[in-house]
């Protein structure tokens, strides 16, 4: 048995005023390390993926209430964490003036001297090899892949047709492979 409420009653709890602090806490407690793990795999720097999921969840606070529940709780969650890791990142390239592909080339080697990676070398392989995947495509293939999530909620996160994601996966998937045979 789930030992949390189900979404819509959280959202119904927090809007109602009752207690906001403990219905967030209580959201922040179901979806917190989800959310990081996706925001990680995309930013792969511990500290930046904590800064990141802070600001998440800040946004979170602030707009929760004119949530219209036309999606999911948590797909609205992913797709403000997917924003806020994606803003993370341009931020970055304009703050140093860096290319993308020099970006990537960073959180690449960032991986290599992760103390919190506690991954083996299959697992740093596999890390670099979607690392050289288009950022859309990356978050595809680690909601798909890692967080096993199902085209159409997807869909909602990235704003995209299932069609479109289905593609876009078989494609990252393609690379992947091709990097870790050529590797």
């Amino acid at each position: 048995m789930n030992k949390y409420p189900d979404d819509k009653v959280l959202v119904d709890m927090f809007k109602s005023g009752e207690n906001p602090e403990k219905t967030f806490n209580i959201i922040i407690d179901k979806y917190q390390e989800s959310i990081y793990w996706h925001v990680r795999r995309i930013l792969i720097d511990h500290e930046d993926a904590n800064d990141t999921v802070q600001n998440v969840f800040i946004k979170v606070w602030k707009n929760l209430n004119s949530f219209r529940g036309e999606s999911k709780l948590y797909t609205w969650l992913y797709r403000i964490a997917t924003n806020e890791a994606i803003s993370f990142l341009k931020n970055k390239r304009k703050r140093f003036l860096v290319p993308f592909a020099d970006v990537e080339n960073e959180l690449s080697n960032k991986l290599e001297t992760d103390n919190f990676f506690k991954g083996d070398e299959i697992q740093k392989k596999l890390q670099k090899a979607i690392l050289t995947l288009p950022e859309k495509q990356r978050i595809v293939f680690n909601l798909r892949y890692f967080d096993e999530m199902k085209y159409e909620d997807i869909s909602q996160i990235m704003n995209t047709s299932t069609g479109a994601l289905k593609a876009s996966y078989h494609i990252a998937a393609k690379k992947v492979e091709d990097f870790l045979k050529n590797d």
